[in-house]
């Protein structure tokens, strides 16, 4: 049984040697990389707010509120479905 343990406990230990080895590798690398020029330095950027959707009277499509044409009363898409 002693040995069992022995064995299992000497797989462990190059199993976490071998592993740690890999994450220092990996850390080295990630530093030696150039910044990339297309993300900004910070903070992420953060994305706008979203815009309230209607939906058109005539079809049922949903489209943003800043292209809304209002007659009669309704929101629509499009003047060619408020004409309708």
């Amino acid at each position: 049984m002693t040995r069992v343990l022995f064995w299992l406990a000497l797989v462990f230990l190059v199993l976490f040697a071998i592993r740690s080895k890999i994450r220092g590798m990996q850390q080295r690398a990630r530093a030696q990389q150039p910044p990339n020029p297309f993300t900004p330095p910070g903070r992420p950027q953060e994305l706008p707010d979203a815009e309230l959707m209607l939906c058109c009277a005539h079809c049922g499509v949903y489209y943003p509120a800043s292209e809304n044409v209002q007659a009669k009363g309704h929101d629509y898409c499009s003047h060619a479905h408020a004409t309708v």
